[in-house]
C-alpha cells in the first residue's frame, strides 16, 4: 500500500517520534509511505495539473529521511489549522476558484471532492492523521465518505475524547512546572504575587496537574467559574504566610470569572475557535488593585509545546506510531489509536465527537479553595485524569 501520513492543528514535541515508527513499521511491511505537509492543507492546497505544486505539498518518507526526526520536537512534516469541510471563499486557491462556488451568504464551502481527487491522483491508499479534536473531526468525515482513515491523539491539552494521554501532554507538563519553579525566583526577589497563565482552551488540565507538582497556592481551572475577590483574599493570606512573602497561581486560558465568559479575540480559525488568552492579565491587575501586592503575569504559551519530548511523550509517541501502522497493515481502519486504563488500545474513529474531555472536578480538584485535591489515590491512573 501506498500510506500518507500529516500532522494538523497546533505542534506538540513527539510528533516526530511518531512519525518515524509509523514509517519504520510500514515499511519494514512492504509499504510505501508519503508525508503530506501542513496537515490538511498539503491536500487542500495541491493542483494535480501543476507538479511543481508537488515538493511545496508533500516528501516522501523513508528510513533514512526519518532516521533522526525522533530527537528533535514540533514536526517535519509541518501543520496547519486547515478543514477542507469548511473554507472560506477568500481561502480557496486559485486553480479551485472556478470549480467551488461560495452559496449565497458567502459563507464556507466544502471541498472534499478536491481532496479525494487528489488522493486519487496521488494512488495513495490509507492515511494516518495525527492530531486533536479538530484535525481528527476532519477525519472522521473523510472515513465516513469511504477512505481508509488511522488516527493518533495529540495535544498538550489532553483532551481528545475516547483516550486517557494524547501525544505532547507529559512535555508540557515537565515544560510548566520547570518554569513555574524558576518564577519564584523573581516573584521571591521582588515579595510579589505571580500569575501563570497555561493553554488549555477548555480542559483545567495543565492547570490543575501543573499546580498540583509544582505546589503552587491556587490554581484555576476551565471548568470552574471563579470569584476574583475571594481568589483575591486567599493570595492575600497565601503570600502573608510565606516567609519568602509571595504567592503563586496557575490559571487555563479558558478560565471564566463568575458571570463572565472567556477571553477570545480575532476571528474564528476553521474550526470555529478565536483565540483565547489574556484571563491572567486580567486578573493580575485586579489582583494589584483589590490587594496592593505588587504582580507578575506570564503566559508560558508556546514555551509549553517548545523543544524536545520528554521520555514518556517519546515513548507513548512510538508505540502510537507503530500501532497506527500495524492498524494500516491489518486493513483496520476506521480507528484510533488510544491508552486506557495504562494499555493500549483502539477505538472508533468517531468516538472524539461523542463526549467531551474534561478535569473530573468532583474527585480533582478544590473548587471552593481553588486548589488540586484528590480524593483518593488507589486505582488513579498515572495522570490522574
Amino acid at each position: 500500500m501506498k500510506i500518507g501520513i500529516l500532522t494538523g492543528g497546533g505542534d506538540v514535541p513527539g510528533l516526530n517520534p511518531a512519525i518515524k515508527a509509523a514509517v519504520h513499521r510500514a515499511i519494514d511491511a512492504g509499504n510505501e509511505v508519503i508525508g503530506i505537509r501542513k496537515g490538511w492543507g498539503g491536500l487542500f492546497n495541491f493542483n494535480p495539473d501543476d507538479p511543481q505544486s508537488f515538493d511545496e505539498n508533500f516528501m516522501l518518507l523513508t528510513k533514512t529521511t526519518t532516521r533522526t526526526i525522533d530527537r528533535s520536537g514540533g514536526t517535519v512534516l509541518h501543520t496547519s489549522r486547515t478543514n477542507p469541510a469548511k473554507v472560506r471563499p477568500k481561502e480557496i486557491p486559485a486553480f479551485l476558484i472556478d470549480k467551488y462556488k461560495s452559496n449565497e451568504q458567502g459563507m464556507y464551502v466544502d471541498c472534499t471532492s478536491h481532496i479525494q481527487k487528489v488522493l486519487q491522483h496521488l494512488k495513495i491508499d490509507a492515511l494516518i492523521a495525527i492530531g486533536g479534536d479538530d484535525t481528527l473531526s476532519y477525519a472522521v468525515h473523510l472515513h465516513k465518505t469511504g477512505f481508509p482513515v488511522v488516527a493518533i491523539p495529540k495535544t498538550m491539552d489532553n483532551d481528545v475524547f475516547g483516550t486517557d494521554y494524547c501525544i505532547g501532554f507529559s512535555t508540557a507538563i515537565t515544560r510548566s512546572v520547570d518554569f513555574i519553579d524558576a518564577l519564584r525566583t523573581p516573584a521571591g526577589s521582588h515579595e510579589r504575587i505571580a500569575v501563570i497563565e497555561l493553554f488549555g482552551r477548555y480542559s483545567g488540565e495543565t492547570s490543575l496537574i501543573s499546580a498540583y507538582l509544582a505546589g503552587v497556592d491556587r490554581a484555576i481551572i476551565s471548568e470552574v467559574d471563579f470569584d476574583i475577590e475571594k481568589l483575591c483574599k486567599f493570595l492575600d493570606a497565601d503570600k502573608r504566610a510565606n516567609p519568602s512573602s509571595y504567592a503563586l497561581m496557575t490559571i487555563s486560558e479558558g478560565a471564566k470569572l463568575v458571570g463572565g465568559d472567556m477571553i477570545i479575540t480575532g476571528e474564528p480559525d476553521a474550526y470555529g475557535h478565536k483565540k483565547l488568552g489574556g484571563i491572567g492579565y486580567i486578573v493580575s491587575q485586579e489582583i494589584q488593585k483589590r490587594t496592593g501586592h505588587l504582580t507578575i503575569y506570564q503566559q508560558l504559551a508556546y514555551l509549553m509545546r517548545s523543544g524536545e519530548p520528554d521520555a514518556l511523550d517519546r515513548m507513548v509517541a512510538t508505540s502510537y506510531g507503530y500501532l497506527a501502522a500495524d492498524l494500516i497493515n491489518a486493513k483496520q481502519f476506521g480507528k484510533m489509536v488510544a491508552l486506557q486504563d495504562g494499555k493500549y488500545t483502539t477505538v472508533s474513529i468517531d468516538i472524539t465527537s461523542q463526549g467531551q474531555k474534561r478535569v473530573d472536578v468532583r474527585e480533582l480538584y478544590d473548587a471552593e479553595n481553588y486548589k488540586p485535591r484528590i480524593k483518593h489515590f488507589l486505582n488513579k491512573p498515572m495522570f490522574l485524569y
